[in-house]
Formats: C-alpha cells, sequence, structure tokens
C-alpha cells in the first residue's frame, strides 16, 4: 500500500526535478536575419537587440532570460528572443535600431519600440499590454470595477460605432506603448457617472472621471497624451521624457480660476510640471513638508490646476541638473516647462499653501521670470555642460579609457594643424629649389654673342 502511495509522490519530484533542470536560455532564441523570412503573420515575438561590446546588453541578459521564463510559465502566446544588431544587420535595419539594447514587441506588421525602465515589471507589463487587443472590451459590472481597480488611469470609449470610435482606434494603435484603452456600453458603469451625450470618451483616474470635448481639449491624440498621467505621482526620467512628448504648451495670459473659465481661453497643447526635489534623506522634515504641500494642492485645487499641471515628486536631481545645468539645493520646488526646456523657481521658499498657489498663479499669469531655454545659446551651453559632466564622470569610472577618448581625437586635431602649418613652409622651400635650380641651368648656357 506505502509503494503504491509513494509511486505519485516520486513521480511529481522527478517531474519538479526535470522542470527545474530546465536552462532559463530555453526560453529565449537566438535570432538572425532569417526571422524576415520564416516569421508567421499570427506570431507575436519580443525581440531584444544587442551589441557584443555593450555592457548594459550583458547586464540585462539575465534579467532577459527570466522574462521568457516567466511569460512560458504563464502560457503566454508571445515568443521571446534576441539578437545581435551586428551581426544581423538586416533584421536591424528592419526595426530601425539606433542603440543598445533595444527592445520591440513585433505584432502582425506593427513594431512596437518599449519606451521605460529597463526592469521585469515595466517589461512585461509592457509585453501584456501590446500583446492583447487594442481596445479591451467591458462587457460586465464586476470586469468594470476589476480594471478600474487595477488602472490608476482608465481611457473608455462608451457608446455604439461612431466616427470618434475610428478615431479612438487610431490613437489606440499608436499610444498602446504608455497606456490600456477600453471600451464599455453604458449600462456597466456606474450609476454615479453622468455623461452629457454618447459616444464620449472618459478617463477615469486620482478617483474621479471627466469626458473628452473636442471643442475645448482639441484632439483626441493630445487629449488623451497629457491626461495619461496621475495627477499626483512620483515621478522619474522616463516619466518626465513622456510628459516633455505630451506637445507644445501654449502660453496663456490668464489663469484658468475655474474649469469652465479654461475652456474660454484656449487649449493647452501641455502641462507644466511642479515638482517637490527631494534628497537622499527621504524622511526629513523638510522633504515630507515639500512632498505634503505639493500633494495637498493637487488635490485640494484638482479642478483649478489640472488643464496646466502635473503634480509629483522626484528623489534627487541626476535629470533636472541637465536642464538647469547646475546642481539645485534640495530639498526644492521647481516648475518645468518641457515643451521649451525652461523651469521656474520660487522667489523664496514656499513654507505654506498660500505661497506655493501665489507660485503657481505668478507662472500661470506669465509674471514670473523663466530660465533656460531652447534658444540656440542655451542649446550650446547644454552641449557643453553635459559633455563636461559626461566626461568627468568617465575619467572617474575609467580614467584609461577617458584619457584614450579625450587624447586621440586631440592627437588627430594637433597632427591636422602641425600638417597644415607645415605645408606652406615646406612649399615655399621648394620653389625656393626650382628657383635656384632655374638659375643655375640659366648661367651654364653660353652667350652666342661673346663667344
Amino acid at each position: 500500500m506505502s509503494e503504491h502511495a509513494g509511486r505519485p509522490l516520486n513521480m511529481f519530484a522527478a517531474l519538479l526535478l526535470c522542470v527545474s533542470a530546465v536552462p532559463l536560455g530555453a526560453f529565449v532564441d537566438e535570432l538572425d536575419d532569417s526571422l524576415l523570412e520564416t516569421r508567421r503573420t499570427e506570431d507575436i515575438w519580443l525581440i531584444k537587440f544587442y551589441a557584443p561590446w555593450c555592457s548594459m546588453c550583458k547586464q540585462l541578459d539575465p534579467l532577459w532570460h527570466r522574462i521568457g521564463s516567466e511569460l512560458k510559465s504563464a502560457g503566454s502566446h508571445v515568443n521571446v528572443g534576441k539578437c545581435d544588431a551586428v551581426a544581423n544587420a538586416g533584421l536591424a535595419k528592419e526595426f530601425k535600431v539606433r542603440g543598445y539594447p533595444a527592445i520591440f514587441v513585433w505584432k502582425k506588421d506593427v513594431k512596437y519600440p518599449h519606451i521605460g525602465p529597463l526592469t521585469e515589471d515595466a517589461i512585461v507589463k509592457f509585453v501584456h499590454r501590446v500583446s492583447g487587443p487594442l481596445i479591451r472590451p467591458l462587457t460586465s459590472v464586476k470586469l468594470f470595477q476589476h480594471a478600474l481597480s487595477h488602472h490608476d488611469v482608465m481611457f473608455v470609449y462608451i457608446g455604439a460605432s461612431s466616427p470618434l470610435k475610428g478615431v479612438f482606434s487610431g490613437v489606440a494603435q499608436e499610444m498602446i506603448v504608455s497606456t490600456f484603452f477600453f471600451s464599455a456600453g453604458r449600462d456597466v458603469l456606474p450609476k454615479a457617472v453622468s455623461l452629457p451625450a454618447l459616444p464620449a470618451v472618459v478617463v477615469f483616474k486620482d478617483g474621479g472621471y471627466f469626458s473628452y470635448n473636442e471643442m475645448s481639449d482639441g484632439s483626441l491624440k493630445a487629449w488623451i497624451k497629457r491626461e495619461r498621467f496621475s495627477n499626483y505621482a512620483k515621478v522619474d526620467s522616463y516619466t518626465l521624457y513622456a510628459m516633455g512628448d505630451s506637445g507644445d504648451r501654449q502660453q496663456r495670459r490668464q489663469r484658468p480660476h475655474t474649469r469652465a473659465h479654461a475652456d474660454t481661453i484656449g487649449v493647452c497643447a501641455g502641462k507644466l510640471v511642479l515638482l517637490a526635489l527631494l534628497d537622499d534623506d527621504g524622511a526629513s522634515r523638510q522633504n515630507l513638508r515639500y512632498k505634503s504641500l505639493v500633494k495637498k494642492v493637487s488635490q485640494d485645487y484638482k479642478d483649478v490646476y489640472s488643464r496646466d499641471v502635473h503634480f509629483g515628486f522626484m528623489e534627487g536631481d541626476d535629470y533636472i541638473n541637465g536642464l538647469v545645468m547646475g546642481k539645485l539645493r534640495l530639498p526644492a520646488i521647481v516648475m518645468l516647462n518641457l515643451s521649451t526646456d525652461s523651469y521656474y523657481l520660487p522667489p523664496a521658499s514656499p513654507e505654506t499653501e498660500r505661497n506655493l498657489l501665489d507660485f503657481l498663479d505668478r507662472v500661470l499669469d506669465g509674471t514670473i521670470q523663466a530660465h533656460g531655454g531652447n534658444t540656440i545659446p542655451q542649446r550650446v551651453r547644454r552641449f557643453i555642460y553635459e559633455t563636461k559632466v559626461t566626461l568627468l564622470a568617465l575619467f572617474v569610472e575609467a580614467p584609461l579609457l577617458g584619457c584614450f577618448l579625450l587624447g586621440f581625437p586631440l592627437g588627430l586635431l594637433g597632427s591636422a594643424c602641425y600638417a597644415c602649418r607645415t605645408a606652406p613652409s615646406d612649399r615655399r622651400g621648394r620653389n625656393d629649389d626650382d628657383r635656384g635650380r632655374t638659375g643655375y641651368s640659366r648661367r651654364q648656357i653660353p652667350d652666342k654673342k661673346s663667344d
């Protein structure tokens, strides 16, 4: 009896041993140019392009194999592969690879680039978002509530087929790399949701909702780009980059005191970003005070500022240093206009909510001076600053490589200058020699009259 009972356990243990013995590399295929011919239309591929000399690519290898294992164990239909872009220039050219590592999802005829942190969680979320339907139907109240609880920001098309749905689908095709898109009927929405008319596109975020209005919000694509972020959140360099891609911000002479007032003074094609920059001691009193101050203003005055300003906090100042071309004293409050690479600093440290509101009003009214910008002189200064910072970091981490990269072009430049300087003297010397030889030969010709 015990022998028969022990056999299933032994078989299960053997199965676990076999599964654990499968190398992680078995879940990741090494790809080459032949994929262009062998890939089927229904296949979906997650591909990492790398170069043999890229250190970041090598550091990403263990994570890449974990992602392959996770997707396969979850029953995903996405194939995971990696490709040496140097040895397989055809496949790299097809994806227009410009840097390494480069990550894409290839679905049907569309190649979706991953633009975000190179973390396992971020890449897996990207794969799930892109590999599924462009617009996910929410067919019941339960499904709607489940989606609402799992997404900070939701864009939902509500209603029957219409030209607006076609535009919504087109935007989803382009922006699925960064956000989810849903569709639902009016009957699955909470009763508290009031819509003036159908069809409609509604964004649910920050515990509330509001509808897209073409007259006041401009194009649907621009509106979704602006509203795809929470009103207040932790911000990193990738998020700031995405916020800067929200479009050019139109300058306004007056702050919109109410939502209706905002509709009457024009459409904002981008948003400013108000940040509390925190130092290394995140739990310090000043850090916590700035964070709570920015959060309180974002919540209490959401209807007043949400159309013009994103709110958040950021740990460290590496990204901001490149924008201001220097170092700010942390913790600090700063307002960014990412469409013009400019920034605003409060005249004095905002100690109260009233101080911060006055600073916001002055920025939106245009009565406070902006620093930085994207004029040609500012771009030259920023290029010089970034070059200096990069070289200093290189000399600290790899002194020999830094000396070579700096010395080699200087050596070439010095050689070119020396060649240019010595070339005229060499020509003058040759001309003098030629004249000397000519004169000597003339003196050797006898004069017939004197003879």
